[in-house]
């Protein structure tokens, strides 16, 4: 493999560096590497990258397109969350094998679980391709540079899939300054070995969801299979473990405050070179929208949940997903308000605009421009968050919204047959993808509750017409919530999608007439093509608008700042962030260790509670004090530590590196008093939560017995 070429463009970004700032490309290490040293870093640079030979790098793989995950031994195994592996879990449970809720080892191979539809990539190579595609996009801007750009990133893709051997991907960087192709292998033969039962794992639940102190369990494993030739194959029993190049050996010497911490991992996306008028966008309308709609389809989730086991494993992965952003928008606003990042971000748009006016004025009006886009914008920004949180929040709204594409076939005065078959075919993977989490009673609230904040909370001006040509025409009434509960009612009665008999009947001779007696594609297409004809133009146009000037503002930012060491957004690609165990204070007079324990753990137990209940056979344990080799030198049995590092989502199931490159725990959250992260770093209060590899270890030897599991891991004492 030919070796990897980089500009000195690829090592600058925005932000300047600071010790536990910045999520770096793992391949321009080098440029951080005495400050990582300085920390206390004993591994060299091509042990971290090397496309030569092994290194840290091929360790680290994407778990199922989200989240993070390690090999730990030579045969395939791999650490990942708890909350990473939750929707595979649920769904290889039932009321009768709830691996959910009660946990799962598997004693031998044959016994772990395949788990459908689950996928993981490895990182082979990374190569800058900037030159290739600005040599074929040229000057070119807006459509006419999508259209170049498109065709120039297919080619370099094909190319470098080698015939579909690897996954290539073309990414932007720098805003589309710069371009990077990643090479990946991508294997889809993944099975459980094992996960603590949901009490350990989701310890704290929503309570303690993005807080500190924590005492969770967060983590699974799965086992990656290959063909006999160690290449990615489709499931087969006559499939083997997977042979890494490399995986983590585990250190159960525990971790000190000031103690060196790596991660490697693929982060999702930051958007830290945001402008004020975006983040006060999001603090005035975006983000309090999004809280108010995700609040009350939770609330109705729970109530049937809560009645229904069924329900509760059909439903809990997504109630889980909706939760976890639904409190991350209370605790950006909340810390974005604290910061005063409006305030800082005018400040620092200031001292650009003064730049560019003594030695860049191309920029000098750059600020202006911004003004103007968010001006024209700001009066939809609520309706388009409404369409997407709430209208497509209900089940039923989003499946009936895929006729859109179908009905428009069918009113032309030639339909083709061929698209006709192909719009069908979506429908129908589109409605068994959606009702593998659908529950009938669940969703008919859903829709009656989101219809009516769709009512109350956007403009009525923006409303499309089934409001008044349907809704309050045939089912008005002067209580809203009557209103909104017998028009959802009457639609669950009268759709086709949900009867598998009509539904199948339609697919095999659909007609325009159908639809349009159908009361959920009344519904449903009313929303969309009133937002299509006419929120989506204006969405479009600020979004292409707001990159251009995006990418105009990094590139000026990068001339502003040359010769300053800086780091790039996240973009889940793989990246490596640096720092230290450390603990912190919140607040005056208040004070947190790095660590917790499972005394700490046991003092929040309440005995049938859905967050804070425990296993016996864990409070067995401690009773006894029975913790073997993961015993800490205070006595107890260390839980959950934090470090200085800067992640975000996507880094759930990052591993936590020492020094020496071993594996001392798993990052699985990020805490309160820094959830601005992904807008605006916060270097006092920013740190990762993470699982220490012993409690790890011990619950797999103790509670689940599963010796296999820790005989082929390396643990280093």
């Amino acid at each position: 493999m030919k070796k990897i070429l980089l500009s000195f463009f690829a090592v600058t970004t925005l932000f300047s560096a600071r010790a536990d700032e910045g999520m770096w490309i793992p391949m321009l290490i080098g440029k951080n590497y005495a400050e990582m040293q300085r920390l206390g870093l004993k591994l060299s640079e091509t042990d971290i990258y090397n496309i030569n030979n092994s290194s840290l790098k091929d360790a680290i793989l994407q778990f199922n397109g989200g989240c993070t995950a390690e090999m730990i031994s030579g045969s395939g195994l791999l650490l990942t969350n708890h909350h990473c592996g939750y929707d595979a879990i649920a769904n290889l449970s039932s009321v009768e094998k709830n691996h959910l809720d009660n946990g799962f080892w598997a004693y031998s191979h044959a016994e772990e679980l395949p788990a459908k539809g689950l996928s993981v990539i490895f990182l082979e190579y990374i190569e800058d391709v900037t030159n290739e595609i600005t040599k074929a996009t040229g000057k070119s801007k807006g459509e006419k540079f999508d259209k170049k750009f498109e065709e120039i990133r297919e080619k370099i893709e094909k190319r470098a899939s080698r015939n579909g051997k690897y996954v290539a991907q073309v990414k932007e960087f720098f805003n589309g300054n710069q371009f990077l192709l990643l090479v990946y292998r991508k294997y889809t033969d993944v099975r459980l070995a094992g996960t603590p039962p949901r009490s350990i794992g989701k310890y704290g639940g929503d309570t303690d969801n993005w807080i500190w102190p924590r005492h969770t369990g967060d983590f699974s494993l799965f086992r990656v299979y290959a063909g006999k030739d160690n290449e990615p194959a489709d499931y087969s029993s006559d499939n083997v473990p997977y042979k890494p190049k490399k995986f983590l050996p585990i250190s159960i010497k525990g971790v000190q405050e000031n103690d060196y911490a790596m991660i490697m991992g693929y982060p999702g996306r930051t958007n830290r070179y945001e402008v004020s008028y975006g983040v006060d966008l999001a603090l005035r309308e975006v983000n309090q929208s999004i809280v108010n709609l995700r609040a009350q389809r939770l609330a109705i989730m729970k109530k049937h949940m809560d009645r229904n086991k069924a329900v509760y494993l059909k439903l809990t992965s997504n109630y889980s997903r909706i939760s976890n952003y639904w409190k991350y928008y209370i605790g950006q606003t909340e810390q974005l308000n604290r910061l005063k990042v409006v305030d800082r971000k005018i400040t620092e748009e200031q001292q650009f605009t003064q730049w560019a006016h003594k030695n860049a004025p191309e920029y000098k009006n750059l600020m202006s421009e911004y003004a103007s886009a968010y001006a024209a914008y700001k009066p939809y920004a609520k309706h388009v968050i409404y369409y997407y949180e709430g209208f497509r929040g209900a089940t039923l709204a989003r499946l009936a919204a895929v006729l859109e594409p179908l009905y428009a076939e069918l009113d032309k005065k030639k339909p083709n047959t061929d698209s006709i078959q192909h719009h069908i075919d979506n429908l129908k993977q589109a409605r068994t993808m959606l009702f593998k989490e659908f529950d009938a009673s669940v969703e008919q609230e859903i829709l009656a509750a989101m219809t009516k904040m769709y009512y109350n909370d956007v403009p009525r001006s923006q409303h499309p017409g089934i409001y008044q040509e349907e809704i309050f025409k045939n089912f008005g009434e002067n209580n809203l919530d009557n209103t909104f509960s017998n028009y959802a009612g009457y639609v669950f009665k009268n759709t086709f999608l949900l009867d598998n008999e009509k539904f199948e009947a339609f697919c095999g001779n659909p007609t325009k007439e159908q639809i349009e007696k159908d009361a959920a594609a009344r519904y449903s297409l009313s929303f969309v093509r009133n937002f299509n004809q006419y929120y989506q133009p204006k969405a479009d146009a600020f979004a292409k608008q707001k990159k251009e000037l995006s990418k105009q503002y990094v590139r000026g930012l990068m001339a502003m700042r040359k010769g300053q060491l800086m780091y790039p957004d996240a973009n889940s690609t793989m990246r490596l962030t640096y720092g230290q165990v450390k603990g912190y204070k919140p607040q005056d007079a208040v004070e947190y260790s790095y660590f917790t324990t499972m005394e700490g753990l046991i003092a929040k137990h309440k005995p049938g509670d859905d967050e804070f209940d425990l296993p016996k056979e864990l409070i067995d344990l401690y009773k006894k004090k029975d913790y073997g080799r993961y015993m800490s030198a205070d006595s107890t049995l260390h839980i959950n530590f934090i470090t200085t590092n800067d992640i975000t989502g996507g880094n759930s199931g990052s591993p936590i590196i020492n020094a020496n490159g071993e594996l001392i725990g798993c990052a699985f959250d990020g805490n309160w008093e820094a959830m601005s992260g992904d807008i605006a770093f916060d270097k006092q209060y920013k740190r990762t939560i993470a699982v220490d590899a012993r409690y790890i270890l011990f619950v797999i030897e103790k509670m689940g017995r599963a010796h296999n599991l820790i005989e082929e891991m390396q643990i280093n004492n």
